[in-house]
């Protein structure tokens, strides 16, 4: 059965963080996610979300959102030509920022709903297979003095028995990093996998002078050190430095991701699903990252990351947050480090209604 476009439903809730991001270039403490439901003619709800990280930036989001559904009524909800479309027709806007966030969110909303119409999990639909996928928690350990960092790391690993977990660095006194890494690995054993972000906090002298002290810590990943269109400075780290570089997160659509590779400013990539392009941005990313070989992660929206990682050449890790969970009725299991897909038609997001009106930005 075709499916046809008829209505987009955008809609803003602000959710309280259970540990709030406390980050060298930010501190957030409630959580902006915007709902999507993509209607159609036929019956079939297709759901995604975004997480736009600054509560202001929603308003425009929603607007955008809307328009798209009122351009686009009528068309048959084939994806990759509603991507196509859609960022067409904010051509010239440009293909970056907040236009380029909203196509994604539309693109995820569509892929679901083909699933759904064919009766099949994403990751079936995609010529993948239902099953589990490698997850790090990445649920807290901010910037916060290394003792607290280090007994909350022993939570987050009981949380889904995780082999890895993110922590965050950039504290005024590169000292006070180490001292925060080392304390975490003495509580959690040389067994976990420790990846590292900055958060894009320092500038190229600072990291030139700090990270090579982390090369001896056994990590397995810096993250976006500097702020993330500098890939010259990138490059140099990367070759400097014996700990993996990974970058990515603020890739804009796939050709930002080759520009990368091609000029080694990484050694990993982790695409964001709202700035690559959504499922659609996602796979032909993903294709590049295969031709190079280069390990690919996921950043935020881990329902959907589940899916994709499933039939992604060089996956590597999944990012896992629960942020979402407070406005779905059956959020994803977590066990056995490991995010499992559930066998249900779709990507299987269904909102939590009671919780979604508690928490609506009106």
């Amino acid at each position: 059965m075709k499916l046809t476009l008829r209505n987009i439903r955008a809609r803003p809730v602000l959710l309280p963080l259970e540990r709030p991001i406390v980050a060298r270039i930010a501190t957030i403490k409630d959580w902006p996610l915007i709902l999507i439901d993509l209607e159609t003619e036929e019956g079939i709800t297709g759901r995604s979300y975004l997480e736009p990280y600054i509560p202001r930036t929603v308003e425009y989001l929603v607007r955008a959102l809307h328009d798209l559904g009122a351009l686009l009524k009528g068309t048959q909800v084939a994806p990759t030509e509603l991507f196509d479309l859609a960022r067409k027709s904010l051509h010239f806007v440009g293909y970056e920022g907040l236009s380029a966030i909203a196509v994604s969110g539309l693109d995820m909303a569509a892929w679901d709903a083909l699933a759904k119409v064919a009766d099949q999990p994403l990751c079936e639909l995609l010529g993948g297979s239902v099953g589990a996928v490698r997850a790090y928690n990445s649920n807290g350990l901010w910037l916060q003095d290394p003792p607290v960092v280090a007994d909350e790391a022993a939570v987050l690993i009981e949380e889904g028995q995780f082999s890895g977990l993110k922590l965050r660095l950039g504290r005024d006194r590169s000292a006070e990093d180490l001292e925060t890494v080392r304390a975490v690995r003495d509580t959690v054993g040389d067994h976990i996998h420790l990846m590292v972000d900055f958060n894009q906090g320092l500038d190229f002298a600072e990291a030139h002078e700090r990270l090579p002290a982390l090369d001896d810590l056994g990590l397995t990943w810096i993250e976006e050190p500097l702020v993330y269109e500098d890939l010259e400075g990138h490059k140099k780290l990367a070759v400097e430095l014996r700990t993996p570089i990974q970058i990515g997160e603020n890739f804009y659509g796939p050709q930002a991701l080759h520009r990368a590779i091609a000029v080694g400013a990484c050694d990993y990539v982790m695409p964001d699903f709202m700035r690559i392009g959504g499922i659609t941005g996602w796979q032909r990313a993903a294709a590049f990252a295969g031709v190079f070989g280069v390990p690919v992660s996921t950043h935020l929206y881990p329902e959907v990351a589940a899916h994709v990682m499933r039939v992604t050449e060089t996956a590597h890790w999944l990012e896992w947050q629960n942020w979402a969970d407070p406005i779905l009725q059956k959020p994803y299991e977590i066990s056995g480090g490991e995010l499992h897909i559930p066998d249900v038609a779709g990507v299987g997001l269904d909102w939590d209604e009671d919780a979604v009106d508690q928490h609506l930005m009106r």
